[in-house]
């Protein structure tokens, strides 16, 4: 009890822990601020970004939409790439007695947009019959691989058929 006097005639409220003048009634306490944390601004404000009006998704969506608008643009100013392929054929002669050089020339006087000749070599399959292999540049878009077979296998004096060997894209 004697505590409790003392706590009382000194102006502390037992009950709450905080003091009060005597005889003055307990002052309202001073209005807060919206925000506790003001102080610590991290320039990471929900409010002040957005416009009005716009959610979090939306603006989200807005920027990938513009995002993806100008990587468009750069890329229709970016020219296409240009696809090339490495073939390397097989033209298989009719007979032995098949002049192979006459062959090859006959080969490489095919002429079409975008096929470059490459290197040749007679390769032997056996009872000494030999096959030209011969490698050649195409661009994709300008030769197509087959138009190019037909053409070749069209030399009926010189070639019995035409292999593709390899087909490496460049």
């Amino acid at each position: 009890l004697r505590g409790f006097l003392l706590l009382q005639s000194s102006g502390i409220n037992a009950e709450y822990g905080a003091s009060k003048p005597a005889g003055k009634p307990a002052a309202k306490p001073a209005k807060k601020e919206e925000s506790d944390d003001d102080d610590f601004d991290f320039g990471e404000s929900d409010e002040d970004d957005a416009p009005k009006g716009e959610s979090e998704m939306q603006k989200m969506k807005r920027l990938a939409a513009e995002k993806k608008a100008a990587d468009a643009a750069a890329k229709k100013d970016k020219p296409a790439p240009v696809l090339k392929s490495n073939v390397v054929l097989d033209i298989k002669p009719w007979d032995d007695e098949t002049d192979l050089q006459a062959m090859e020339k006959a080969v490489r006087a095919i002429k079409m947009d975008g096929l470059t000749w490459g290197d040749s070599k007679l390769v032997e399959i056996g009872f000494g019959i030999k096959k030209l292999r011969i490698s050649t540049c195409i661009i994709d878009e300008l030769v197509g691989l087959y138009d190019l077979e037909d053409n070749i296998t069209e030399l009926e004096d010189y070639v019995q058929s035409v292999d593709i060997v390899s087909h490496n894209k460049i």
